[in-house]
């Protein structure tokens, strides 16, 4: 078990309110802002729901104040998976967003990859500590 560091827990943190932000923001928005993305409002309902176990997650971690570096891994691999999905998204052949939906789905990958990289650091300072 892993103490977490200052800088990692406040990074889970942001993590946290800003998936949850976004996942209620697609729940409450699927189908309001469906045409201007270009997205079906399924997609961005279930999407927002796929976030609220993610959530308690994070949620569970930073009010333990420690974790199993393999839960730590474990989330960091689901951010990375929800930027190649969102990438997938944004470009792949199955979708067709509008423009301003390949911005909105580049734009929260890229906060979603920066959340992970900022966790491999975290992770990473966890390790000397503990070492």
């Amino acid at each position: 078990m892993q103490t977490l560091t200052p800088f990692l827990r406040k990074v889970l943190i942001a993590d946290a309110a800003i998936s949850g932000t976004a996942g209620i923001a697609m729940i409450g928005g699927a189908d309001l802002t469906h045409a201007l993305l270009g997205l079906p409002s399924a997609l961005l309902f279930w999407a927002g729901v796929s976030l609220i176990p993610f959530i308690a997650t994070l949620v569970m971690v930073i009010r333990a104040g420690a974790a199993p570096a393999a839960l730590i891994v474990t989330i960091i691999a689901l951010n990375f998976v929800w930027v190649a999905a969102s990438l997938f998204v944004a470009f792949g052949p199955i979708f067709a967003p509008t423009l301003i939906g390949q911005l909105f789905v580049c734009a929260q990958a890229a906060t979603v990859f920066l959340f992970a990289e900022l966790q491999v650091i975290g992770l990473r300072r966890t390790g000397r500590v503990a070492a």
